[in-house]
């Protein structure tokens, strides 16, 4: 028996001035399947999520759900027709109590009022369906990023959604919540639910994932059952060309024996009483330091630290020789250390700013207010680092928010590139981008390492910690546990001293 869809988007167009974001794109979803939406960034993928959703209209096409034609008009229409989303940002009131995000617009009512004790209990319910067990009267910001990812799902899954889109759904969850995520998802399959899966994990997508749709330039290019399509193929599927891995698969650990003798900063019993117990590291001009672990073992509290966001109640920080305390990230900079933070939406670009004024912010905040850079010099130094780079805009005066996050990304380290540092802590660099993004971003900071800066990379993907780092520094649970030298890293060897096999 031949199974139908339950949704249909054939031939949709949309264009932005200067843009033609979806090219006669089109998306088909099965019920009871889970359907990865894949592409690199840029490739369409938000947009056609968007007119499906009601956010933006197409210019042209057609969606069909189950058979009838239909073209919502906004978010809320779209969830009264059976289609709802839950996007990486995660769009929720912090200030409101956990059970109340999840019901909000659709509280339960009694005859003189909202029933608070059936919301509580409903919201407790839900979340337990997922594994989360967590007091749903506290205020949302009182639970951490993944936390309040499953509220988002949660809510999500309490609307009679006949489908279900995902976004970058486990950006911030750990392991053990994407299992139970997934688990989740599963039931929903179970119950007839067609659901998009958006995510740039390739581990994910196979593991979860019925069919698969490939976007490339706003065009459809295929669509694929998962299970007949090889990893490789769908990354040069994606990118449109091959894509030989193997030129990226060995770490840069070539560059150790030209590292300097002394390191440009050494930290000895550097800690903070509620961050990271006290740790000793040295970073070296011309080598890739990564730091293993898993979340919360405290590798972004590392950096904050070295880049003087949080201060440091113990031990001693030296810098070219040079006894410092760090107090503030201004201090940290006029040092020669820069920082590309993990969250580059809300501590990295200002989204209403050009690419143009992104890239010269640290360099005009360290020049000082009295000491303005003439535009005519700010527009060269981004267009250099554009070129540089290969930053894809028509225009460096173009809102940096209008950028795919690989180019954001780009931009951002272009920022600190333009200070001329001499150490740089890249958090997270690559996250939320597309694969082929990735691979560039990876080139890039080989070819700075190679140029003598000192990197701190820090990845939770251990498989690009591995791939570009000289030497690995081995967290767990707010501990430096140990290193292991590039040469010798695999994946064994780390979750090995991770799990405490080895001292």
């Amino acid at each position: 028996m031949t199974v139908e869809p339950i949704l249909v988007m054939q031939g949709i167009c949309k264009s932005f001035p200067g843009v033609a974001a979806l090219k006669n794109a089109q998306l088909r979803l099965f019920p009871g399947e889970v359907h990865a939406l894949m592409g690199q960034n840029g490739a369409g993928k938000s947009t056609l999520i968007k007119v499906l959703t009601g956010v933006e209209t197409p210019d042209a096409g057609e969606i069909r759900l189950n058979g009838q034609a239909i073209r919502p008009a906004c978010v809320g229409e779209a969830q009264k027709m059976g289609i709802t989303a839950v996007y990486q940002e995660i769009n929720l009131c912090p200030n409101l109590s956990v059970a109340e995000n999840i019901f909000i617009g659709r509280f339960p009512m009694r005859a003189i009022g909202i029933d608070w004790k059936t919301i509580e209990r409903e919201a407790t319910a839900e979340l337990a369906a997922l594994n989360i067990h967590i007091d749903v009267s506290l205020p949302l910001a009182s639970y951490p990023v993944a936390i309040q990812q499953m509220v988002a799902i949660a809510r999500a899954l309490t609307t009679e959604a006949q489908v279900l889109i995902l976004d970058e759904p486990t950006s911030s969850l750990d392991e053990g919540e994407v299992e139970r995520l997934f688990q989740a998802l599963r039931q929903l399959k179970q119950k007839g639910m067609a659901i998009v899966f958006i995510t740039h994990f390739l581990d994910q997508t196979y593991a979860i994932a019925d069919r698969i749709t490939v976007l490339r330039n706003g065009e459809f290019i295929g669509e694929y059952l998962a299970n007949t399509l090889s990893r490789l193929d769908l990354i040069n599927t994606m990118v449109g060309r091959e894509i030989n891995e193997a030129s990226y698969a060995a770490n840069s650990s070539a560059n150790a024996s030209s590292v300097a003798k002394k390191p440009y900063v050494s930290a000895k019993g550097l800690g903070s009483t509620g961050g990271m117990h006290p740790f000793d590291l040295d970073l070296y001009q011309g080598q890739v330091t990564g730091l293993g672990g898993l979340l919360g073992s405290g590798r972004t509290e590392t950096a904050r630290l070295l880049f003087g966001i949080d201060r440091a109640d113990s031990g001693t920080i030296r810098i070219d020789g040079q006894a410092v305390r760090l107090n503030s990230p201004r201090q940290a900079v006029r040092y020669g250390i820069a920082f590309c933070p993990e969250d580059r939406k809300n501590e990295g670009i200002v989204a209403d700013l050009s690419i143009r004024e992104n890239i010269i912010l640290a360099l005009q905040a360290r020049r000082g207010i009295f000491h303005y850079l003439p535009k005519r010099a700010q527009s060269a130094i981004a267009e250099q680092y554009i070129e540089q780079l290969g930053i894809r805009t028509s225009d460096a005066e173009k809102p940096i928010g209008q950028l795919s996050g690989g180019n954001q990304q780009k931009a951002l380290l272009a920022r600190w590139l333009a200070t001329d540092p001499k150490m740089l802590i890249l958090d997270e660099p690559t996250r939320g981008i597309d694969i082929a993004a990735k691979l560039e971003i990876m080139e890039l900071v080989k070819a700075q390492c190679e140029k003598g800066l000192a990197i701190l990379f820090i990845s939770s993907e251990m498989s690009e910690v591995l791939r570009v780092s000289d030497r690995i520094a081995v967290l767990r649970d707010r501990q430096k546990i140990g290193e292991i030298a590039g040469q010798d890293a695999d994946e064994q060897n780390v979750f090995r001293m991770i799990a405490g096999a080895e001292a």
